[in-house]
């Protein structure tokens, strides 16, 4: 199975939600936009910063949850 490299977990960033490269952009976020009809094209504009990488591993990281099923990440509180 393919590592998420982007999905990070630090309890000081988003209550340790699990977040994009340690930035406060959450993967509920970004499913969350995704389920209410903005494009992946839309999330780009609307957030500079983000990459397209980015939020296919966030809908990659969050079907693996919905199907409880664990996946390799990195955290970024060593």
């Amino acid at each position: 199975m393919k590592t998420l490299t982007r999905i990070t977990f630090d309890p000081e960033v988003m209550g340790g939600k699990p977040c994009i490269r340690g930035m406060r952009v959450t993967v509920g976020m970004i499913v969350g936009m995704i389920a209410s009809g903005q494009t992946k094209d839309d999330l780009l504009r609307l957030y500079p910063y983000l990459e397209a990488e980015d939020i296919d591993q966030a809908l990659s990281y969050a079907a693996w949850r919905a199907e409880e099923v664990e996946v390799p990440v990195l955290s970024s509180a060593v």
